[in-house]
Formats: C-alpha cells, sequence, structure tokens
C-alpha cells in the first residue's frame, strides 16, 4: 500500500460517546491511542440550530435516516424488514451531534432481569460496579438535574441544577400528581448553568439540530478536546473496511479508505469498536478470512443478533391554553418510572418509561408532530393550526425492547456504501410483549393527559423513527458460546479486540442509553489499563 505503518498501543474506531470516553480514559493513563472516524468535525455555529430555516433540515440534510441524508460520510442501510428506521450519524461526537440529551441511568434492576423476572440474562455486571463509572461520566459530562429521584439510589449532587420544566412541564406534572404516580426533573446532559467553560442552554428548543451553544454535552464538545491535549490522535473522514489479524490469530490493525478514497493500514496492538449496534457488527462482520470465515468474534454465531431498538409509542395531547411547548429542550422536560418494572398482572414482562416531549417548531407542528397526525390543508387550516402551535404535550412511552436472537444485523448481498464496503441489513420484528407493553403504556400516557386537562389525545402505536438506540449486537457474557464479548469488554475469541458501544449490552433496559454506554466505556478502559501486560508487545 506504499505507505510506513506505524504501530500504535491502542486503536479505536468511531468517535461517538462511547469512543471520545475511552480514548480520554486510556489517554489519561498514558497510552498511545489513535481513533478513525467515519465522518468529520462539526462546527456548532454550522448547525442548523443556528440558521433562519433550521426547521427545514430536519426533513433535509439534517434528517434522522441516514438513508434519508444520503451524506459522503454516511453508508446506506437496508431497512426493508424492519418497522423501526435504524438512525445515526458518522462525525466527532457520533450520534450526539443529533441528539435530545435527555441522560437518565440504566436502573439497578435492569442488570438483573433474569435474577427478578426470569427473562432474558443477567449482565455479567452490576449497576454497583458501574456506579464510580456513572460518577466520572457525570463530571465529565456536566449533568443538569435534581437529586433525590426515588427511582434510584442516591448519587453525588448534580452539576447543574435541573433545566426548567416550564408551564409545559408544570401542566403534566399536574396530571400525574392527580393519579398519584412517580414523576420527576429529566436528567439532561445539558447545562443549566455554566459548567467546564461552556455556556448555559438559553432554552432555544431545537437541539436535535445540533447545539451551537455548546451547552449540550456531546464527546466533541466534552471528551475530544480533553483527549486531543493528552496526546490522543483523531483521524477523519477515514472509513474502516475491515480489522486485520496477524499470525498469531490476534487483531492486528485496520484497512481504511482516507479522505481521498486512497487503501491505507494502520497497525495496533489492540484494536477498539465504537461505530454502534449496527456499524460494530457490520465491521465484524466483514472481517472475514481463512481463519474467520463467519467474521470476527463470531465463534458464537451471535455478531449481529439480539438488536434491540427500544421501541416508542408517542401519545400527544391537545391544551386549550398556550403552553409554550417549544421552548427548552425537546426530550427534557419530565419523567415518570411508574410503570417501569415487572408487574405480571399487566400480561407483559418489564416496563416502559414515560418520558414527557416538548413540540418543536410550526413546521413540525403542521406535519403533525410525533403523533402523526398531520393538520389538513383547507379553510380550517389556519385555525387547526393555530389550535396546536405551543399546546400540546407528548408523552413517549419508551418499552424495554428484550433481546431475540431473529433481530439481527448483517451483511447485504448487494447494497454498498461509497467505497464497495457491503452496507448493514436489518431485520427486526416488534415482539408480542412489547406490543403489550406499549399499548398499556400508551393508555396510561392517554390518562395522565387527560388528568392534566387535555382536549383530545391521539396515540402514534409505534414510531418508525425512533431508532436511535441501537444496542445488543455483539452481548457481553461469561459464557463465549451464549455471548461476544466478556465481562471487561474483550472478544472471547481474540484478547485484543475490544467493543464499547450498545452492542454490548445484555438486556436494554427502558431508557436512554448514553449514560451507561459512556460509563461502560470508562469501565472497560480501566480494566484494559490492568490487563495490558496481556496483550501482543509492549502496550504502556
Amino acid at each position: 500500500m506504499g505507505q510506513k505503518i506505524d504501530i500504535v498501543d491502542v486503536l479505536v474506531i468511531g468517535a461517538g460517546s462511547s469512543g471520545g470516553a475511552f480514548t480520554w480514559r486510556l489517554s489519561e493513563a498514558g497510552f498511545d491511542v489513535m481513533c478513525l472516524e467515519q465522518g468529520d468535525w462539526l462546527r456548532p455555529e454550522d448547525y442548523p440550530s443556528a440558521q433562519d430555516d433550521w426547521e427545514l433540515h430536519f426533513y433535509t440534510d439534517f434528517n434522522l435516516d441516514p438513508n434519508f441524508r444520503g451524506l459522503p460520510q454516511d453508508y446506506p442501510v437496508n431497512n426493508d424488514d424492519t418497522p423501526i428506521t435504524p438512525l445515526m450519524v458518522n462525525a466527532v461526537g457520533g450520534s450526539a451531534v443529533h441528539w435530545g440529551a435527555h441522560f437518565p441511568r440504566m436502573r439497578p434492576s435492569d442488570f438483573r432481569v433474569k435474577t427478578l423476572d426470569g427473562a432474558a440474562d443477567d449482565w455479567p455486571v452490576t449497576y454497583a460496579k458501574l456506579e464510580p463509572y456513572f460518577d466520572v461520566n457525570d463530571k465529565m459530562v456536566g449533568v443538569a438535574g435534581l437529586n433525590g429521584n426515588p427511582a434510584y439510589p442516591p448519587m453525588p449532587r448534580r452539576q447543574t441544577p435541573p433545566l426548567p420544566i416550564g408551564k409545559h412541564g408544570e401542566t403534566i406534572a399536574r396530571g400525574f400528581e392527580e393519579l398519584g404516580w412517580h414523576w420527576w426533573p429529566a436528567e439532561s446532559a445539558i447545562n443549566s448553568r455554566p459548567y467546564d467553560g461552556r455556556p448555559a442552554c438559553n432554552n432555544c428548543g431545537p437541539c436535535i439540530l445540533g447545539c451551537y451553544n455548546r451547552s449540550r454535552a456531546s464527546a466533541d464538545v466534552t471528551y475530544w478536546p480533553k483527549a486531543i491535549d493528552n496526546g490522543a490522535v483523531l483521524k477523519t473522514n477515514c472509513r474502516v473496511r475491515e480489522i486485520t489479524v496477524g499470525k498469531d490469530g490476534l487483531a492486528d490493525g485496520v484497512v481504511y479508505y482516507d479522505e481521498q478514497g486512497r487503501v491505507r493500514e494502520q497497525k495496533a496492538r489492540a484494536v477498539v469498536l465504537a461505530c454502534n449496534g449496527v456499524g460494530t457488527p457490520r465491521l465484524l462482520l466483514n472481517s472475514r478470512s481463512a481463519l474467520f470465515p463467519n467474521g470476527l468474534a463470531n465463534s458464537s454465531g451471535l455478531v449481529g443478533r439480539n438488536l434491540m431498538f427500544h421501541p416508542v409509542a408517542f401519545v400527544t395531547g391537545v391544551f386549550d391554553d398556550n403552553l409554550d411547548g417549544f421552548k427548552g429542550p425537546i426530550a427534557c422536560s419530565i419523567t415518570s418510572y411508574e410503570f417501569y418494572e415487572t408487574e405480571l398482572s399487566r400480561g407483559f414482562v418489564r416496563g416502559s418509561q414515560l418520558q414527557v416531549n416538548r413540540s418543536l417548531g410550526p413546521v413540525h407542528t403542521a406535519l403533525g408532530g410525533v403523533g402523526g397526525s398531520p393538520i389538513p390543508w383547507g379553510d380550517r387550516h389556519h385555525q387547526a393550526f393555530a389550535e396546536r402551535m405551543g399546546r400540546t404535550i407528548s408523552i413517549g412511552v419508551l418499552g424495554e425492547d428484550l433481546p431475540e436472537e431473529h433481530n439481527r444485523v448483517e451483511l447485504d448481498p448487494e447494497l454498498t456504501d461509497g467505497d464497495g464496503i457491503p452496507a448493514p441489513k436489518i431485520a427486526y420484528t416488534e415482539s408480542d410483549n412489547s406490543k403489550k407493553l406499549l399499548e398499556f403504556g400508551a393508555e396510561r400516557a392517554a390518562e395522565a393527559l387527560e388528568a392534566a386537562g387535555a382536549t383530545s389525545v391521539v396515540t402514534n402505536p409505534l414510531a418508525r423513527i425512533a431508532g436511535w438506540h441501537l444496542l445488543g449486537t455483539a452481548r457481553m457474557g461469561t459464557d463465549p458460546e451464549k455471548s461476544v464479548v466478556d465481562r471487561f469488554g474483550a472478544c472471547h475469541d481474540m484478547r485484543n479486540l475490544f467493543i464499547i458501544d450498545g452492542s454490548i449490552f445484555v438486556t436494554g433496559g427502558a431508557v436512554n442509553p448514553t449514560s451507561t454506554i459512556q460509563a461502560l466505556a470508562l469501565y472497560v478502559a480501566d480494566n484494559f489499563t490492568k490487563r495490558a501486560r496481556n496483550l501482543p508487545g509492549k502496550t504502556a
């Protein structure tokens, strides 16, 4: 390939939430770390949220769906066999540049589903084991929240107070209180006051179109500047094709395409995947060789299996009063864990989080919002629009999606990306348990909205544009026949190949996963440091 190839201690693939956290932690420990990222740096001042026509970008170049965007840094996804569209972004900061920043931790019960409810499997790590890493991550990110939530064990004081819930949040909180149900201000990875050199949120609203204010704590503004200051190297616009294997059967680097489309090779003593629950199995499956004909780390046959999305139902209530529902971060209002744990009399196991969401702007309102009921054209269009704009409250019923092997990521036999690398194909069906769980949760959400004074309620029973949580496709476990990585994130088949993204989730819980993903990345990084002497060559 014509280039001199240096060997780095650790090569991380993917500069998103987990890749940033892991690289920072290892660079703090003195390792020689390089990261290859398929996308580029995005300048906050260029985000749609800083532009007058911000809302139009949600439906065009900043669409959640990479198939719709079709940008050079994206790769296509065959989603013909799934009712939920996988959503992702390739950039420094990963999909969190397109993020609502709701930042709950998984709960202690989420790691013991088999023991507590006889479903799925227990994790080989516990909440208590991850707790110190949650705490470190919170300090790095800066969490806006209120201590004392009875749904969780005690936590250290949040870095900034909770974001204001406003008239919108106060209204739905009254509904929960009328019913005697738990609610709490959402924990948010958004500064409510200046923190760590970043300003406070100005409550402009369209966080998922990029935070030009740098108040939202995506890895590009938190972990990466610190990792680079430590000496870590981040190369952008590098599309990895495959992980290479040495004569000893261990990973020894990658082959990738650089910004000019030239084939390059990078050698490393350890390789770490942080490509999300679709990109990671795609790369493992594409790294085939005579030694590993079914892809890397796949002796169990589970690479790509057990895909979990967190299916979501949205229930929207319309109110007589103007609630200023578009003011403030869309995903960070209040949450309820009233129906989170298993109650077998309901006819299903596990449960859901009720997550109150604000609305976006006039375009989103006219097109129906998350409820999926567009305002009709005609004589009453403007009147109907005025009755909804700022007057709706939506509750997302985020359900626990239990692992099932038939839900999977595989390589498409025909579809490829711009460099000819096979694209991922998704096969996913919503389970009967998930359907019952969402139906029950949607009924409870409607009750809350009506108790709060909604004059009408509409339900979207399964949101197609909800595949932002990509989990479980390279699961963690102690049995090599039933899992892909061990309890320290190392692949059973290859001790110097690690996975740190949502792929390693055993179960998904019913909360947004970013906080847990980053805590796991820090946990794996510390255990990597302790075990580095077992890796090939000098690593520290």
